[in-house]
This record gives C-alpha cells, structure tokens and sequence, in this order.
C-alpha cells in the first residue's frame, strides 16, 4: 500500500451474489460569487436528462451492477440497431460468458463478454442488437480536484439513479482483496453504493471521469468513493474491444516509499522515491534491480534496508508508488525498454528494463 492509501485502512470486499458488484474498501479557496456561479453551470437535472440513456444495468447470475454505452457503433441512427460496446467493472461481470444488459428504455438485451482486464477491473460487452438510438458517452480530459462530477447507475438495484459532488482527489491507488492495487484512480465524495459499479462518474459536460468502482466502508468514512480513470479507460478498453485482453505492463518489483524512517535506517539523506523491498525472482527486473537484503525496525514500524531506490523512470521523478504504477499503465507495454534511475550503495546509476506482462492473479 502506497503513501496515498496508507493514511486510511482499507477493507475490500467484492460484492459477489449480491445486488450490485461494489468493491467496498475497508490553496485557497474561490470566490463566494465565483463557487456560487460554478455551481449554477452545473445543471445535474439537464446532467442527467443528457447521459441517462447511455447508462445500462449490467446483470449476471451473482449480481446486478451498472455499464454505460462506451461505442454505439451502428445503433446511433434514429431508426439503426446494431453493434454497442458496454463498458462496466471486470468485478461486476466476474466470470461471466454472457450477461443481461437493460437499457435506459426499459429494453433488455443479451450481451456478451468480449474482454476483461482483473488489474484494471474493466470489462467489455458487446451487444449486438442495441435498440435504436443508442447513445455513446465520450470520455473527459483530465479532471481536476474540485471539479464538480455526478455518479450514474443502480445503486441498490434503485434504477436510474444521480448522486453528485466532486472530484476529491487524483492518482489514488486502489488497493484490492487480490494483493494488487489498481493504480490512477480518481476520488470523490459522489456517493457510490453497490450496484454503481461500473457506471460512469461524468463531469458536467456529461464526459466520463472515470467508472465508479469503490465506496468506502468503515465506520466513520463518509462519502469516500473510487472511479477507474478515463486515462485508465482510454489505454485498456480499446484493447479489450480489439483482442480481448490487455496485456498489462509489469516490472516485478515491490516497493515502499522513502519516507523518514527508511531514510534513517538506510543512512539516506534524501526523502523521496521507492525503496526496493523485494524483485520478483526471473521477473523483469532481476538482473537491473537489487532488492532489501534485511529489515530494521524503527520505532513500532518495519522497514526495509539495502537495495535499490527507484529516484526516476524515463526520466520522470518518482514521488510515490501512483506515479510508477500510473506510468508503467498509461505510458508502457510489454516489450518497451524503460530507463530506471535509482540510488545504489550512495551513487545514483540508470539501468535499462524490458517491461513484462503481469502473470493472470491465478498465478501469483
């Protein structure tokens, strides 16, 4: 767990079998007038009048949760039926072949699973026989903290449902029941209950932020929801729909940030990047990468000494493990060659290493 996540522990359950497929997760501020007008520009009756159709229930044998219409292909004439891409949560399908998808007009239709990516929890539907009109929803630039967002599906199995707020953070880390964590995620304060998985967190131009995919639940937490993001969507989706898999990049390495007890304990006189903990025998990092050789504890807390500091990737400083994990999904693919720079019995040194494929969670 990275230094985003570590502030709050987190419970994750899958909602399997249950209504909704939720993954439930154990400077200065504007003008009065200038927040006043923003939020009158935020019309969420319109909002919701604008994207509503394109928003689907994604049912299976286990659960209900929701999907939103990524590609309409041939069913955007008025009169056209034809091919659809749904996109909804990996967790919401599971390991479903087929699954039931209701449109906003009350019309079900069979859809079939053409793709799923468990380390980014996308799926992707096809229908071939979408009624007519179906709508797409375009994906959203980058967000912003503060921007204003409204999260669409059937919470609960409660249809055609909006709840609003804003965004509350970015690059977030996703931690999962699983071992892995599911990098550049955007938070908000929209609430986001099971059966919103999948549906799409938009702004109010109606553009997708990101697929709700995680609320919090632990007592006190209040409105604390995750969103796979729209960069998320745009680098894995168009694969699933292609090939039907998406091959996501992996270095084989765990790490731990630089923080001021590992400095310490490793005599460093600098505080950022990521200690090495430990390199995945024959991965793709065991001939560049030295992991820890022990632990020391400092205070109450463990922490890892020898081996590398990762300070940069191509170049990009690497403050937290949301940077390297957001880079390695958003900016690689296996067969790339990236250049590490890291910190090495007290020299800085840049070593070369070809990206790999993540094994299947089976098989880790």
């Amino acid at each position: 767990m990275q230094r985003t996540t570590t502030a709050v522990l987190l419970t994750i359950l899958l909602a399997a079998g249950s209504v909704g497929g939720v993954l439930a997760l154990a400077p200065g501020a504007a003008p009065v007038a200038d927040a006043q007008q923003e939020q009158a520009a935020c019309d969420y009756r319109s909002l919701f009048d604008r994207t509503s159709d394109s928003v689907v229930s994604v049912r299976t044998s286990s659960g209900q949760g929701s999907g939103f219409v990524y590609d309409a292909g041939n069913a955007t004439g008025a009169n056209a039926t034809g091919d659809a891409y749904v996109v909804t949560n990996a967790h919401v399908v599971d390991g479903a072949a087929e699954v039931e998808i209701e449109f906003d007009d009350g019309e079900f239709r069979s859809g079939t699973v053409v793709g799923r990516s468990t380390y980014a929890d996308l799926a992707v539907v096809n229908v071939s026989d979408a009624p007519a009109g179906t709508g797409a929803l375009s994906l959203a630039d980058s967000p912003e903290r503060g921007e204003r967002v409204a999260a669409l599906g059937n919470p609960l199995g409660l249809e055609e449902t909006i709840t609003h707020g804003i965004v509350s953070g970015l690059n977030r880390t996703l931690p999962t029941q699983f071992g892995f964590e599911i990098p550049d995620v955007v938070q908000t304060d929209a609430p986001i209950s099971p059966g919103n998985s999948g549906g799409p967190l938009v702004n109010c131009d109606g553009e997708v932020v990101g697929v709700n995919t995680a609320g919090i639940a632990q007592q006190g937490a209040e409105n604390i929801g995750f969103a796979v993001s729209q960069s998320v969507v745009e680098r894995v989706v168009p694969e699933l729909v292609a090939d039907g898999e998406f091959d996501y990049p992996f270095l084989g390495v765990r790490t731990t940030p630089v923080t001021p007890a590992v400095a310490d304990a490793n005599d460093l006189n600098r505080t950022d990047g990521l200690a090495v903990v430990s390199v995945l025998e024959d991965g793709p990092s065991a001939d560049a990468l030295q992991g820890a050789t022990a632990a020391e504890s400092v205070g109450d807390q463990p922490v890892p000494v020898g081996g590398d500091v990762i300070l940069a990737i191509d170049g990009q400083q690497l403050g937290s493990g949301e940077a390297l994990g957001t880079y390695l999904l958003t900016e690689t693919e296996p067969g790339d060659t990236v250049e590490l720079t890291v910190l090495r019995d007290g020299e800085v040194q840049r070593v070369q290493v070809t990206v790999g494929e993540r094994p299947d969670p089976t098989e880790t």
